[in-house]
């Protein structure tokens, strides 16, 4: 039982053009990385596909999945909005991934070690598991970003396109959480799962890396 395959996504409420309005068409490269992602986890042979983003607790949600997109302007659903709504990582994996079945949070403070441990829990939940995994990178990259600009943003930055790039699980397990938490880095914790789920040699390739409105956004995917 392992991880095969795993698409890695931003989760700005902006992937939905909808909330964009007039300025939709500024993500539309990030957007079309993040369908040829989850485009990739469709291709692989995958007996179980969880979605994981992060949250204030870890926690295995229950069906029915979804929620509304109403905290962030426009009052649309996304999947099934009956049950407990899904927080902001997870509700856009909902988006990204319609009809996925298993979704789980992960505190954003976990401890790098938690993380992996969870990480390689997931794994062995099947023969062959895909993972659909959210989360934004700092948010400090300008003057204008939610954190403001923080010299140190752009190198932790750097460092996470790198562990994407080339499957990494090393790199993203050794991130510092106490900086990411400074950095505003809303990702670290669901990399960190993703890098204890990943036990043997994958391949990885970054489809986008860039910092709209001074957030970083990674796009990518690993394969076994």
């Amino acid at each position: 039982m392992s991880l095969v395959a795993a698409a890695v996504c931003p989760h700005p409420p902006l992937l939905v053009p909808d909330l964009a309005a007039g300025a939709a068409s500024e993500l539309d490269d990030l957007r079309a990385a993040c369908r040829a992602a989850v485009a990739h986890l469709a291709d692989a042979l995958i007996d179980s596909l969880i979605v994981l983003g992060s949250d204030t607790t870890t926690v295995r949600r229950a069906a029915p999945f979804g929620g509304t997109l109403s905290p962030w302007g426009i009052d649309r659903p996304v999947g099934d909005p009956s049950g407990e709504p899904l927080p902001l990582s997870l509700l856009i994996g909902a988006y990204l991934m319609p009809g996925a079945g298993n979704f789980q949070s992960v505190a954003a403070d976990a401890a790098p070690g938690e993380c992996a441990r969870l990480g390689l829990g997931l794994a062995g939940e099947a023969e062959r598991v895909g993972l659909l995994v959210l989360g934004d990178g700092s948010a400090c990259r300008t003057d204008k970003a939610p954190g403001f600009f923080d010299p140190r943003a752009e190198a932790f930055d750097a460092t996470v396109a790198a562990a994407l790039a080339g499957a990494d699980a090393a790199a993203l397990a050794a991130l510092d959480p106490a900086l990411a938490a400074e950095l505003l880095v809303a990702g670290r914790a669901p990399w960190q799962v993703l890098a204890g789920a990943a036990e043997g040699e994958m391949r990885g390739e970054l489809l986008y890396d860039s910092a709209p409105y001074g957030v970083a956004y990674f796009v990518a995917t690993w394969a076994a």
